[in-house]
């Protein structure tokens, strides 16, 4: 004897578990693409971080080539063309970047510094100019600063530095700019405080220490200053501060520093040597 209602009630069981089956079909290609983005989002951090520059260019190229519309892989290949010194490439991947559907105002920013990097000061500062006055943000006035700096407006390049410092909790590199754009302005007291305090948050920048010495060279203080250095580093400060003070006419106390900085370097120092060997033979003649 036939039971119809038990067949229907098996076609329905059957489209149930069909049903079901593309359910959880679905929910695991889900899945697997969910993991699939978190790990090509480790491997995109990894490439921007510890890869080879030239390395994470070839990456973020090829995965350009499969999905060119990856608004997050045309930034990874722009931040690799500048670890890989190639800024004026990167400037032209930023500008897609700054002026694609997905861009933000930080995308700007970069944009402005591989400009700056390559050069193209009036197109960094075009580009600033676009930036809403709400993204107040460390890399946004440190180049505001820096393009000030070239046109020499010091006082706004004076503003900026002041605003960028306020907005980091690591600006030594930004006060070294600052000390530095003193000195070439002639400030040179000015330029001696902001070196002091750029070696307060990072006692390891050359940089730094050595800008510190030329401005106190400059104004004629010829001993190092008080900060941590090595062997050679004081010897390289010393020559520093020699060369600095020959140029000012001091040329006894030059020699006398080029002495010290011979003595002071753990190997041959090649450079100090041939510049005392040139004094010495000016002397002569």
């Amino acid at each position: 004897m036939r039971h119809p209602g038990l067949v229907v009630l098996c076609l329905g069981g059957t489209v149930f578990l069909s049903a079901c089956q593309q359910n959880s079909d679905a929910q695991v290609e889900r899945a697997l693409k969910d993991v699939n983005v978190i790990d090509e989002s480790n491997l995109n951090d990894v490439m921007l971080s510890v890869a080879d520059p030239n390395e994470a260019v070839a990456y973020f190229t090829g995965a350009l080539q499969k999905d060119p519309g990856r608004v997050d892989f045309m930034r990874g290949l722009a931040k690799s063309l500048i670890r890989a010194q190639k800024p004026t490439e990167a400037a032209q991947i930023w500008r897609q970047v700054a002026y694609h559907a997905e861009g933000t105002a930080e995308d700007r920013v970069m944009l402005s510094d591989a400009l700056i990097r390559s050069n193209q000061w009036p197109e960094a500062k075009a580009e600033l100019a676009l930036i809403p006055p709400t993204h107040e943000t460390f890399d946004r006035y440190r180049l505001e600063a820096m393009v000030a700096d070239s046109e020499k407006n010091w006082k706004k390049a004076d503003s900026f530095y002041e605003i960028a410092v306020g907005l980091t909790t690591k600006p030594a590199s930004v006060l070294n700019n600052w000390g530095y754009s003193k000195l070439t302005r002639g400030e040179h007291a000015g330029a001696e405080k902001l070196f002091d305090e750029a070696l307060t948050y990072d006692p390891s920048m050359f940089t730094a220490k050595n800008n510190l010495v030329l401005a106190r060279a400059a104004q004629r203080k010829y001993d190092l200053p008080v900060v941590t250095m090595t062997q050679i580093e004081r010897a390289e400060l010393l020559y520093s501060m020699a060369l600095a003070a020959i140029k000012q006419g001091d040329v006894s106390v030059g020699k006398s520093l080029l002495v010290q900085a011979i003595e002071t370097h753990p190997q041959y120092f090649e450079a100090a040597s041939r510049s005392l060997e040139t004094i010495d033979a000016n002397v002569a003649l």
